[in-house]
């Protein structure tokens, strides 16, 4: 059975993402951004940076690559992205991760 996202997150503002097919419920404060994703199958972002980010997977599998090294992450594996380090990703599988953004602006919403 696939972990799905609470009614009340569903009701959060969607994120205006660069990349289609990816929906991101988005909450924002002064102190930064949470994400809640939902990617599907095949997904992957590019070589990329910004802010430092800290992460969690809900459901599903994914490859991440962070200063060069690469790991899969599996429910409830957490990751950390430092301030400025280039990171990209591939979802081998659906997936929901919980993303945590020290930049409040990192994305608006829809």
């Amino acid at each position: 059975m696939r972990a799905d996202y609470s009614d009340f997150i569903k009701k959060m503002p969607q994120a205006d993402l660069p990349m289609p097919g990816i929906t991101g419920y988005l909450l924002s404060g002064e102190a930064g951004q949470v994400v809640f994703f939902d990617l599907p199958a095949g997904t992957s972002v590019p070589p990329h940076s910004h802010g430092a980010q800290w992460g969690i997977v809900v459901d599903g599998e994914i490859e991440l690559t962070i200063s060069g090294v690469t790991k899969t992450y599996k429910p409830g594996g957490s990751y950390h992205i430092g301030d400025g380090e280039e990171h990209a990703a591939v979802f081998k599988t659906a997936a929901k991760i919980i993303d945590v953004f020290a930049d409040n602006n990192r994305y608006t919403a829809k």
